[in-house]
């Protein structure tokens, strides 16, 4: 897929106040400092597109992007840790959960891991209440230029070996690095073929 114009569309708080024209939406998710704004801007090709911050907890709304005026970009707030006070983590938590309970529009969720470290306890909890809920998602594994080639494969490896151990089998899983450009056809190109499956139905 070659992104050709990607437009930021309006923030929301609660599903009433996504943008009202109705396009298939993929949404990215992850801990707080994962990486997902790098991600993303790294994906439409614009530095600025998303905020990114060194600081984590920087996405406190639910920010909609349209992609080639047919499909939907959506940029969560990070879940877990984050420097806000509870009252604002409290809120972060409903706007996700509301978003990824209600948005008939969703299409698919791509969780972000950060590929330098094990498998956190909240993500596992957060891949495991998707799982319960039926929720389609796919795994994108970041920052995967910070390790050598076979660091980051046995890494990823291991990630999905703990994994397994609650699921029969994985989803999509992808390999990125938003400074290196790794991986960047290989989301868009799923996307694509997405996009593709839903207009055959």
């Amino acid at each position: 897929m070659i992104i050709k114009q990607a437009i930021f569309a309006g923030s929301s708080e609660r599903i009433s106040q996504k943008p009202k024209e109705m396009h298939p939406e993929f949404a990215f998710i992850g801990r707080s400092n994962v990486g997902k704004s790098s991600l993303i801007n790294c994906l439409c090709a614009q530095s600025n597109l998303a905020h990114t911050s060194s600081k984590p907890g920087k996405t406190l709304v639910v920010n909609h992007f349209l992609i080639n005026g047919n499909w939907y970009l959506v940029d969560l707030p990070g879940y877990g840790y984050a420097k806000v006070g509870m009252k604002m983590r409290d809120r972060i938590s409903t706007m996700i959960n509301d978003y990824i309970s209600n948005s008939n529009e969703m299409v698919l969720l791509f969780v972000l891991l950060d590929s330098r470290h094990p498998l956190q306890k909240i993500d596992l909890e957060f891949l495991c209440d998707l799982g319960e809920a039926g929720i389609p998602f796919s795994i994108i594994f970041t920052k995967c230029d910070k390790l050598g080639v076979n660091a980051r494969q046995a890494q990823v490896e291991t990630i999905k070996s703990s994994l397994l151990e609650y699921w029969e089998e994985l989803p999509p899983c992808f390999v990125s690095s938003a400074e290196k450009g790794i991986g960047r056809d290989e989301i868009l190109n799923y996307i694509e073929e997405t996009l593709q499956s839903i207009n055959s139905k």
